[in-house]
């Protein structure tokens, strides 16, 4: 399943590429060309625009401001779960790449080098990453608002 996240929805883009899926979040820019790149890219539309959701036929209008309310409400369309978590750059959706200690060595805090051997970096941003207290945190929180409750 791949996604594209209108400029309204910029903090989704980031969590759902957490979760692991190709999630597209271009510039602002007219909407036929959102369209096509849908269209084009076999994408699913997340927007917050009425009239754009309803000229799309792969389009989920998100109705809330709220992230953890936008997350449920794609939840509640599209069958949402933690696919792959830590294998996209939060920023730029590329694929991560494994990255050794070495390699993270001018990127990485002391401490963090300290506690933890396994990293990944994005090979178009550079940013790197590792699975730090906060992820799982991170994936409490998402299973949390993707699972349904018992």
């Amino acid at each position: 399943m791949k996604l594209l996240c209108d400029h309204m929805l910029g903090s989704l883009a980031r969590w759902l590429r957490f979760m692991g899926y190709d999630t597209a979040y271009p510039e602002p820019g007219p909407d036929r060309a959102l369209i096509e790149r849908v269209r084009l890219e076999e994408r699913i539309l997340l927007t917050r625009d009425k009239e754009l959701a309803g000229r799309v036929s792969d389009a989920v209008r998100i109705r809330s401001d709220n992230l953890e309310e936008q997350i449920r409400e794609v939840a509640k369309v599209l069958p949402l779960r933690l696919v792959d978590p830590l294998s996209r750059c939060s920023l730029c959706n590329a694929v991560l790449v494994p990255a050794s200690v070495e390699e993270v060595k001018q990127a990485v805090p002391d401490g963090v080098r300290a506690r933890h051997q396994v990293f990944w970096r994005c090979p178009s941003c550079r940013r790197v990453y590792w699975r730090g207290s906060h992820w799982d945190k991170m994936s409490e929180r998402l299973n949390d608002l993707i699972l349904p409750s018992a």
